[in-house]
């Protein structure tokens, strides 16, 4: 099966070639094409080499957090969370740890194909050359499910990692941290191969007053290797191709609560730079999860999520053509297919089995774009229209009692449909470093084919899966001022109205009991302000989001109405002191804050507002050897990740990081 969406990978790129002109400058860069003229019309933050390789936990959601409004399902990262929980939101708006923020990896998207989380633990961040965060901005070009905005990590070229790069670190826990690369040239172009492993005992997430003698730390052990190829075909076109695996395994809270992650991704891109420019893309996943559950009763297996495999395959074609006049269109199409199943089998307290279930299903969409940048002198205007087709397929759920005896037996209808979103801004460049800019959209998310099928238990509450969800569209619109009256120095404020129409969302039901349902709206308002300050040795970078956002709801939903979703703060924000006295140092202090949250929708069980603070320091020592100590949480600060009915978990405690760097 691999192996024939490999072979059709040269299909997409056959016509490519035609499409070129010849110039007489190789450029090999290993990324997609250049960012268009209206990219300010919207609310974007670059974060660079440097922010990147500069966190003090070493992990990419780390250094995400820097950007006020990004969060996860919960506040823990990837080595103290379920990965199902793992989901990437921007602007507060919401979730059931399913993404509503579309994240990608070098133009493909990272979301598991079944859950819609993200493995953030495969994505090492000493990889990485530079991240762009579009905050809002619709779905336009990037694809569906950018409801909040969209992630675009790049990958660094071999310049960038100076041939032979690695560290290794160790904390107070002996837990450590270990990662190579070799970037070597490569005929006209180069090649990248990279590992990374962490492993550690792990910190009890579990408070000292509710600790068994089932309670076991949060371990784990995860790797990821990579590689790339980038070489120029002709003058102005470049090839890329990069695969991806990964292995993660946890335990949380109980002994025997083992948790599993794996995959496998492939891509393969070609990009021309000629006069006619092109990005086509082509990719193929292949994941799986599990999962133990682990009574908090009893302390026995109630649940084995033994097997969860899934695939997704896509590709997009974006073509650039030299109209004139000003103008910069793109117009092109992407394709996005996610195709999964679950088989889960449940214990009875004395470990007798007690039933199964199987489910799963098929999604796909097709989405077709246009969108035109207008340069008029000071003033460039944008806008956009993007019709997607999609189908949710194959729906089944099959519950078998401990007898092989049938519970339900279930086929679901298929459906599919036309969507239709859009997408238009402005930029007006005031004079003095000041721009002004103001942007409206629309974008689409399907249902994943987790929240669908899929019901879960977080003791002592079940959640419920739905395979009538309708999709989520979301419309809004924004208004902004950046300002950089100096080199080194710029404010950014953005003032934003963001609606999810038919939201999905964990609906209490009855007791311990919930389903996932579409309501109303969400309703999100809220302000963005951004500084970045730069004086000789010192910078200083800070963001900050405050947003009121509401649920709508009627009917069986209507006791919603008014109420904050889940896990969403009012306050969000993070600012980073940095001194580089010298070449290859870095001394820097972080401060992050994130507002109190609820866990669930009826505001019952808070999550306390939590500040944090973070330090970093690279030394060098000899030739490209440096020193690196980091400090994460240094005033041990409680932050309470997890809260239902005074069950809770806790986030990483102060932790303490020595190790060396060479190469960057």
């Amino acid at each position: 099966m691999r192996l024939k969406y490999l072979a059709s990978l040269p299909l997409l790129f056959a016509a490519v070639p035609a499409l070129a002109q010849q110039t007489s400058v190789i450029v090999v860069t290993g990324q997609g094409l250049e960012q268009t003229p209206a990219t300010p019309a919207y609310d974007v933050i670059e974060l660079d080499r440097d922010e990147i390789v500069s966190s003090a936990s070493g992990r990419i959601e780390d250094v995400l957090s820097s950007v006020a409004g990004f969060q996860q399902f919960r506040r823990s990262d990837s080595r103290a969370s379920n990965p199902s929980a793992q989901g990437a939101t921007l602007r507060a708006l919401g979730g059931n740890a399913t993404s509503r923020a579309l994240m990608l990896l070098d133009g493909v998207p990272l979301a598991d194909p079944f859950f819609g989380y993200i493995p953030f633990s495969a994505v090492a961040p000493e990889r990485l050359s530079n991240i762009r965060v579009t905050r809002g901005g619709g779905s336009g070009p990037f694809g569906t499910g950018a409801l909040g905005g969209t992630i675009e990590l790049e990958s660094a070229d071999a310049a960038t990692l100076g041939g032979f790069s690695g560290q290794a670190m160790l904390n107070d826990r002996s837990e450590a941290e270990v990662s190579g690369t070799v970037a070597p040239k490569l005929g006209r172009g180069f090649a990248v191969i990279s590992g990374r492993w962490d492993r550690g005992q792990g910190y009890y997430t579990t408070p000292v007053d509710q600790r068994v003698p089932a309670t076991a730390r949060a371990r784990f052990n995860s790797w990821s290797a990579s590689g790339r190829i980038v070489q120029p075909l002709g003058d102005d076109i470049e090839v890329q191709v990069r695969g991806l695996a990964y292995d993660d395994d946890r335990v949380l809270r109980f002994k025997g609560a083992d948790t599993g992650s794996n995959g496998q991704d492939i891509s393969a891109r070609v990009v021309s730079r000629g006069p006619w420019q092109v990005d086509a893309l082509a990719y193929a996943q292949w994941r799986n999860f599990n999962n133990i559950v682990i009574s908090s009763s009893t302390f026995t297996k109630t649940l084995d999520q033994a097997d969860t495999p899934s695939t997704g395959q896509g590709g997009k074609i974006e073509v650039r053509p030299p109209v004139g006049g000003g103008h910069t269109l793109r117009l092109g199409s992407d394709f996005r297919r996610s195709e999964g199943d679950l088989a889960e089998y449940r214990y009875a307290a004395n470990g007798a089995g007690n039933g199964s279930r199987f489910a799963g299903g098929v999604n796909t969409d097709l989405g077709l774009f246009l969108e035109d940048d207008w340069q008029l002198g000071l003033l460039t205007l944008t806008g956009g229209v993007r019709a997607d087709r999609w189908t949710i397929r194959d729906g089944y759920h099959r519950n078998l009692n401990a007898a092989g005896g049938v519970i339900e037996d279930s086929v679901y209808p298929d459906r599919d449909d036309w969507a239709f979103s859009y997408r238009a801004g402005a930029v007006f460049k005031a004079g003095g470093g000041l721009s002004l800019r103001a942007a409206a959209y629309s974008s689409l998310r399907l249902p994943t084919l987790n929240e669908l099928y899929r019901p879960f238990v977080v003791f002592p509450v079940t959640t419920q899966a739905n395979a009538a969800l309708e999709n989520e569209r979301l419309e809004g619109f924004e208004a902004g001022v950046d300002w950089r009256p100096a080199p080194g120095v710029g404010f950014t404020l953005t003032a934003f109205d963001n609606k999810v129409k038919h939201a999905i969302t964990n609906v209490t039901i009855g007791t311990n009991e919930r389903q996932r349902r579409n309501i109303d709206a969400i309703d999100a308002q809220g302000l963005e302000f951004g500084t970045q300050l730069q004086f000789g040795q010192f910078s200083l970078d800070g963001t900050l989001a405050y947003t009121e956002a509401k649920m709508r709801g009627t009917g069986q939903a209507a006791d919603l109405d008014g109420f904050r979703p889940a896990q969403t703060p009012k306050w969000a924000g993070s600012v980073t002191a940095s001194w580089r006295p010298a070449e290859g140092t870095n001394l820097a202090a972080t401060v992050r804050h994130v507002g109190l949250q609820y866990e669930d929708d009826q505001q019952d069980d808070a999550l306390p507002a939590a500040t944090t603070v973070d330090l970093f320091a690279q030394v060098p020592l000899v030739d490209r050897l440096s020193f690196v100590g980091r400090v994460e949480n240094l005033f041990d600060k409680k932050v309470i990740t997890r809260n239902q009915g005074g069950s809770m978990d806790l986030g990483e405690p102060l932790t303490v990081w020595g190790g060396f760097r060479y190469g960057f």
